[in-house]
């Protein structure tokens, strides 16, 4: 079928799925394209008998190199999936694309030089990995941004997250809450704006000024101008990110403002950039080193044949006070 689809042969089909470079290029996206629109799972087991496994998982983050290497959140994560690898018989290929990976990104994926894809940062703009998920076992951290790909989830709930922060800063009086995001694309932001949101509204608060700061310092310190030019009579702010506390915090002592006296500020995460802060960091923690020992124990049993491992797994968050709210 897969083959009658793709135009192909039978041998050649088999060529691709067991990762035989040698297959043109077109014919092996055919196949590859022909597999994720027939939904077609190959039989690993089989494919271990025709050639050996590479004890091989890539870690595929469609970022910036310059962001991911620049947020402690993801050194969390690599951490986690490294000391899961290192008790067991894998390694770890780390492979830092753009926001939409490369057909040759995807042709080395599908072409047996690993065994799983992890999976981390997925923006909307990135529909190719639905063309390997017939094809090889992928988990990602956070849920992905697009519907269509066969994977496993390991995240933490966001929404509740987010709720969590901004009623900190309710119950700290602050009646005029703004917010700086992620950036749409990606679904952890969309979670924490709705969880934001929702605590407003279920206290009959308007909505202070809401800015997309990009996940990054430089985008934060954009964001924080932006509101407080908006509305300067804000008294509180949800950063969706710690990373980008540490560009808004310095724009709102640069203003005059005082954290927490005049503007509580509560941040997500809990990484090491909570301490860089000047004013200690009240935040949301998320168990970003146990996500990814998660991610990892989910492909090595799968790798192992168990396909019972729960398809979505949600970690818990925790609300760490500090000073700054």
């Amino acid at each position: 079928m897969v083959a009658e689809r793709a135009g192909v042969s039978r041998a050649t089909v088999s060529r691709v799925v067991n990762g035989s470079p040698k297959v043109h290029p077109s014919s092996a996206d055919a196949v590859r394209t022909a597999i994720a629109e027939l939904g077609y799972v190959p039989n690993r087991a089989a494919r271990s008998l025709a050639s050996q496994q590479s004890h091989a998982i890539a870690l595929v983050a469609p970022e910036d190199v310059t962001r991911f290497f620049g947020d402690v959140y993801f050194a969390s994560i690599v951490a986690g999936i490294h000391s899961r690898l290192d008790q067991s018989d894998y390694v770890l290929n780390l492979m830092v694309a753009s926001p939409d990976p490369s057909a040759k990104m995807m042709r080395y994926l599908a072409g047996g030089a690993v065994d799983g894809v992890a999976v981390v940062s997925h923006h909307t703009s990135d529909h190719s990995l639905e063309q390997i998920s017939g094809i090889l076992p992928i988990v990602f951290g956070g849920r992905p941004a697009v519907t269509g790909v066969d994977a496993y989830v390991v995240d933490v709930d966001n929404v509740a997250g987010a709720a969590t922060a901004t009623q900190r800063l309710v119950e700290r009086g602050c009646r005029r809450i703004a917010t700086i995001t992620g950036p749409d694309s990606m679904q952890s932001a969309l979670d924490r704006i709705q969880g934001w949101r929702g605590v407003l509204d279920a206290n009959g608060l308007e909505p202070g000024p809401r800015v997309d700061g990009d996940y990054t310092v430089l985008g934060a310190q954009r964001a924080m101008r932006e509101i407080l030019d908006r509305d300067p009579s804000i008294d509180g702010v949800f950063i969706a990110s710690d990373l980008m506390t540490t560009g808004a915090m310095p724009v709102l002592t640069d203003r005059g403002y005082a954290i927490p006296g005049d503007v509580a500020v509560v941040g997500y995460d809990d990484s090491p950039a909570a301490d860089a802060c000047e004013v200690p960091l009240t935040t949301v923690r998320q168990p970003s080193v146990d996500m990814g020992r998660t991610m990892a124990d989910i492909l090595i049993d799968v790798l192992a044949g168990n396909v019972d491992r729960p398809r979505t797994t949600i970690m818990p968050t925790e609300l760490v006070v500090r000073q700054s709210a």
